[in-house]
């Protein structure tokens, strides 16, 4: 198989104007701010970051314990502690204003207003490229149910989020629904530019010698390798349904794993637990990708994007 004669293309566009210089993000909830990894790592060399999930106020969070390992996975409750609105804007993004990558903002709320007020300020604030909005917070006027767990429920978020922002829109769906594909649908018809895909898997551990849950809240989100291929085959799903660009995430931690969601249908893709594993994950998945479009003299990483070949298939 011939060589690129050239250092391979890796810019991809997410849409709504979202432009990365290469496709790996920095998953929400795996990297902080940024400045949790500046130490370790060229944060120029990602794509993107998606920051921390963010709220109007700041959270606690759940009690301890609320990480759990598992086999090929995590199992958290995080309970999306972060510093709050007004703590990000002064604290937080002056300091990514810093770096060449674009900055995605996940936020979250309880109500539709919540969302709102997120979108409208961040808006006009200097160094935020994209907002991406977490549908698995429970919506407290209807019985705590998850926004993402409903095709109304989605289409309302979104579409109030897009009357407050000129923003590129990214939606990041919950997988533990019945289709996915009809999330995604209600998505884009509320006006998503893009979506991310999947969160993490609602999972349950108990100590049997206590006999009592591991963690705290007794439910968690189970993200990591074992959730691979669940993720590959939702995002494959995804990509068939909707024509927007797609974000693929849930245990990627190689170059091979990267490739697999983008052929699979994926634009761009996630890192997220495999930053606990290492560090340097997100650029070790980089040179990853790179090295597989040489070996395969591929010179446009576009080429990847949903190049499954089904010929036999079935």
């Amino acid at each position: 198989m011939s060589r690129p004669s050239k250092t391979p293309r890796l810019t991809v566009n997410l849409g709504g104007g979202l432009v990365l210089a290469n496709p790996i993000i920095a998953a929400s909830g795996t990297f902080g701010y940024g400045e949790e990894y500046a130490g370790v790592l060229d944060l120029n060399r990602l794509g993107a970051i998606a920051v921390k999930g963010l709220s109007l106020e700041p959270r606690a969070g759940n009690p301890a314990p609320r990480l759990i390992e598992t086999p090929s996975g995590l199992l958290n409750a995080i309970g999306l502690q972060n510093v709050g609105l007004k703590a990000f804007l002064a604290d937080k993004l002056p300091f990514l204003r810093r770096f060449t990558l674009k900055v995605i903002v996940n936020i979250v709320g309880s109500t539709v207003e919540e969302y709102e007020t997120l979108a409208e300020r961040l808006s006009a604030a200097a160094g935020v490229h994209a907002l991406e909005i977490n549908v698995s917070c429970p919506n407290v006027k209807k019985g705590g149910m998850s926004f993402g767990q409903s095709v109304a429920g989605v289409f309302e978020v979104v579409q109030a989020v897009r009357r407050k922002t000129h923003l590129p829109t990214i939606v990041k769906l919950s997988p533990n629904v019945t289709d996915i594909t009809e999330i995604a649908r209600a998505a884009q018809a509320g006006g998503a530019t893009a979506l991310s895909l999947v969160n993490t898997f609602l999972g349950m551990a108990i100590d049997v010698e206590t006999r009592r849950p591991k963690l705290a809240s007794w439910i968690g989100g189970l993200s990591g390798p074992a959730i691979r291929p669940l993720a590959v085959r939702m995002v494959w799903e995804t990509s068939k349904a909707v024509p927007i660009p797609i974000i693929g995430m849930g245990g990627i931690t190689s170059g091979e794993d990267a490739v697999e969601f983008m052929l699979a249908g994926a634009s761009a893709v996630a890192v997220g637990t495999g930053n606990f594993l290492n560090p340097l994950a997100t650029v070790e998945v980089l040179d990853g990708v790179v090295r597989y479009l040489r070996r395969h003299g591929i010179e446009d990483i576009g080429r990847l994007v949903g190049a499954i070949d089904l010929s036999g298939a079935r």
